[in-house]
């Protein structure tokens, strides 16, 4: 066990409370940055990338926001978010999770370098390696809901540590890849960094369509999401996300009547 060990190599800068989230107001180049040089042998912990949806997921699940209160990184996912704390003047910096892994998988990951997958397809990963000649990934899916079966999670966090990597990719999404990245903490074996990155590789490899940029700069990539699964996504966009701009408009406000300041949630 290295639970006493130090978790954390890299400080980030002070903490921003916005929407009921913690972010690290980092650019993405600083993000990366940040990831690329922690050291592979520190005791495992996480990144994540909050987004609106967050906000609801947080207040509904005290485990979920136990975890993310604790990460080592926590950077914004949303230009939604980050035009609305502009309001308030502050800046959330964005460093959204499939930029992050784009970014390493194309200039920081060797070839030849150990990766490991929680989640995902057979066939999306083959895509994966393919794409960038890639040749020591273990990966393991776990199935569906798996963080409720005791089993499930033992074999899963097993597999982390019978095959250590500086990158340990969960690619599935909040809160259940949150809640394992947990679960490798609290087991104390595990080493690298978890990033809880949904479906990021999906759309890295073109099995999930990126919205036109102009819809990205814009902020409006929930709204092409939404148009292409409407079914899967309303509630994700239309109450969880919207729950979260709210709670993110009304700080904003506070932050201009100095009733609160950034740095207390």
């Amino acid at each position: 066990m290295n639970s006493l060990a130090p978790r954390h190599s890299f400080e980030p800068q002070a903490e921003i409370r916005f929407a009921g989230l913690r972010f690290h107001a980092m650019t993405l180049d600083a993000a990366v940055s940040a990831v690329a040089t922690r050291p592979a042998n520190l005791p495992f912990d996480l990144l994540i990338t909050p987004n609106a949806e967050h906000a609801w997921l947080r207040r509904q699940d005290r485990e979920f926001d136990r975890v993310s209160a604790n990460a080592w990184l926590s950077t914004n996912d949303s230009r939604v978010l980050r035009q609305a704390a502009r309001l308030g003047g502050v800046e959330l910096g964005f460093a959204p999770g499939a930029h992050i892994v784009d970014i390493l998988f194309q200039r920081i990951i060797a070839p030849d370098e150990a990766v490991t997958i929680i989640g995902g397809e057979d066939a999306v990963i083959a895509a994966l390696a393919a794409q960038f000649g890639l040749t020591n990934i273990a990966h393991h899916n776990p199935p569906m809901g798996f963080i409720h079966d005791p089993d499930a999670v033992a074999a899963a966090v097993d597999f982390v540590v019978a095959h250590p990597a500086r990158f340990v990719f969960v690619a599935m999404g909040p809160p259940q890849s949150e809640k394992f990245c947990q679960r490798l903490i609290d087991d104390g074996r595990a080493t690298g960094l978890g990033l809880c990155i949904g479906s990021s590789i999906n759309m890295i490899t073109g099995r999930l369509p990126r919205a036109p940029q102009w819809m990205e700069d814009r902020g409006l990539v929930w709204l092409y999401r939404l148009t292409r699964e409407p079914g899967r996504l309303w509630k994700r966009y239309l109450v969880r996300g919207f729950y979260g701009l709210g709670l993110g408009l009304r700080d904003a406000v506070r932050f201009r009547l100095r009733l609160k300041t950034p740095g207390h949630g």
